[in-house]
């Protein structure tokens, strides 16, 4: 027997319980892994709020976690017991002690990655990874507009647009966030909540706006969003964290623009797609171009209030819990 969270139905961060679950043995084609550090994203948020539905309830919750194997299932070649392994896809699940796991979707952590720093990155750093190297591939010297520049994902984003040369324009919404995330590489900042982001994008450019913006707030930044971009440019949504976005499309046509809403499990497959782009991001913490740790830690049993945290929009870098 193990401990999980839970919730038997959708709500506030109060539905969350610890409760005792059975794992067992790793089948076929599968492995058991005792997590050390589990990462809290805000997909977790929209599958207990609803807005993602999940198979049934009760329901796990979590995708992203990094720990050691201690079991594998016939036919697992490439995952040996003992391995330091992160995940990032399967089954939700991940707010646990111990669980099995499709051997598939683990990636080998390197010695030089601890656990900590790897918990920030799995996910985190793949989002990076495959928005700045596969939905808009940076080349430097583009300008971009980031929103939420020093979340979890958007500190990595500032480290990894410096490593390669972008010009980032950083949007956050407190002065003390823009501190950290100019610190982090953003070029420039914008605070939203005292300035005014069209116009401090049109400044910056001299007038030309940008390509691309990285956009995973959604509703509230969707129209400063479309105004930034230049004829031609793409919006990447990558986040909804304040609602669904509603596009009609002759917005986009004043502009000609484009618009993704990319996915991280289409981008990711097959596996070896999927190590490499692991081994990239890797590749940039070994150089040191990358620095990542938690800014916030929880027990797995206060995964209620990790998730308060996250949705209060006071925090800063990656939420993890330990068990």
């Amino acid at each position: 027997m193990t401990r999980a969270i839970r919730f038997h139905q959708i709500g506030g961060p109060e539905v969350l319980k610890l409760e005792t679950v059975d794992v067992g043995q790793p089948g076929p084609g599968q492995a058991r892994v005792r997590h050390s550090h589990i990462a809290v994203n805000f997909i977790d948020v929209y599958f207990r709020t609803g807005q993602y539905p999940v198979a049934g309830f009760p329901s796990g919750l979590g995708s992203d976690a990094v720990g050691v194997v201690e079991a594998v299932g016939e036919g697992v070649s490439d995952i040996r017991v003992g391995d330091r392994v992160g995940y990032l896809l399967g089954p939700l699940g991940a707010y646990a002690d111990v669980r099995v796991m499709p051997a598939d979707v683990l990636i080998p952590l390197p010695d030089a990655v601890s656990d900590s720093t790897a918990s920030t990155l799995i996910m985190k750093g793949m989002t990076a990874q495959y928005l700045f190297r596969q939905v808009y591939p940076l080349h430097g010297g583009e300008t971009i507009l980031y929103h939420a520049a020093a979340g979890g994902v958007g500190l990595i984003a500032c480290q990894w647009a410096r490593a390669i040369g972008v010009n980032m324009i950083g949007v956050v919404s407190s002065d003390e966030k823009a501190a950290i995330a100019k610190a982090q590489g953003c070029n420039h900042t914008i605070v939203s909540t005292r300035e005014e982001i069209v116009q401090r994008v049109m400044d910056i450019t001299h007038g030309q706006g940008v390509p691309v913006v990285f956009d995973s707030v959604g509703k509230d930044t969707l129209q400063a969003s479309l105004a930034c971009l230049q004829p031609l440019g793409t919006l990447v949504s990558n986040g909804t964290t304040s609602g669904p976005v509603n596009i009609d499309t002759r917005m986009l046509a004043a502009k000609s623009l484009w618009v993704t809403r990319p996915a991280m499990v289409h981008y990711a497959k097959p596996r070896s797609h999927m190590l490499a782009m692991a081994q990239e991001l890797f590749d940039k913490v070994q150089a040191g171009q990358i620095v990542s740790e938690p800014s916030h830690v929880f027990a797995l049993a206060d995964a209620d209030q990790a998730h308060r945290l996250l949705e209060s929009r006071r925090s800063t870098g990656s939420i993890v819990l330990v068990p």
